[in-house]
């Protein structure tokens, strides 16, 4: 199980309602498409949270590959107002991102983290 976070480009503060519901909702697709499970989402208005099980053939670079891509393009087509206004260079994520693992006896207290 993995623990990402990663911010827009920028850090603009654009996950305000209704995107932060759009984008949680295909990320969660993107999981679901992806045989990602996503065991936890909170999207606060400049950055992403989520815990992740994925099958071990899918290092923690292709989960955030798929998730970034993915939820980026699909992002931008839905409100190409958000594209123009904030990101002008297009692209919506930041290369970087934060990753760690977490065991068995750490995950509730990260989950208690990422819901709050």
């Amino acid at each position: 199980m993995y623990h990402f976070v990663w911010i827009p480009k920028y850090r603009h503060k654009v996950f305000t309602e209704p995107y932060r519901t759009i984008l949680k909702e295909l990320i969660e697709k993107i999981g679901y498409d992806y045989n990602i499970e996503i065991v936890e989402l909170e999207i606060p208005p400049d950055h992403v949270h989520m815990v992740v099980r994925s099958e071990p053939k899918v290092s923690p670079s292709d989960v955030m590959q798929i998730i970034k891509s993915i939820s980026a393009r699909q992002f931008f087509r839905l409100h190409p107002e958000i594209k123009k206004k904030y990101f002008w260079g297009g692209k919506l994520w930041t290369q970087s991102y934060f990753v760690e693992t977490i065991g068995n006896a750490n995950e509730e207290m990260i989950r208690q983290y990422v819901k709050n």
